[in-house]
């Protein structure tokens, strides 16, 4: 089982490319918003009390969407995003208290 990001993104989007979802060129527009529509799903999972791993339609089940087409994204584009995580996590640490804003 994939352990770094970089390998599940490498899992994700293989996945989807044997599944067909990358048999034509796709949409970052369209990528984005399958995301944000995964992101819905989850809150009203949230709202609703749907929870429980290893079940479908819970709110860690449409987590787990988000993560896979985020993943499939950054693999179908070439994004090294673990490179980028690293690299932002540590400009975070020199950053102030709420990043200066009262919010």
């Amino acid at each position: 089982m994939p352990q770094s990001i970089s390998q599940w993104i490498a899992e994700c989007h293989g996945n989807a490319k044997a599944k067909g979802f990358w048999d034509k060129e796709r949409n970052v527009g369209e990528m984005l918003m399958l995301i944000t529509s995964e992101l819905g799903e989850a809150i009203e999972a949230h709202r609703h009390g749907q929870f429980g791993l290893e079940k479908k339609d819970t709110f860690e089940d449409e987590l787990a969407d988000t993560a896979i087409r985020l993943f499939d994204m950054c693999g179908g584009l070439g994004i090294d995003l673990e490179k980028q995580i690293e690299w932002k996590m540590s400009f975070n640490k020199t950053r102030e208290k709420l990043h200066g804003k009262t919010y």
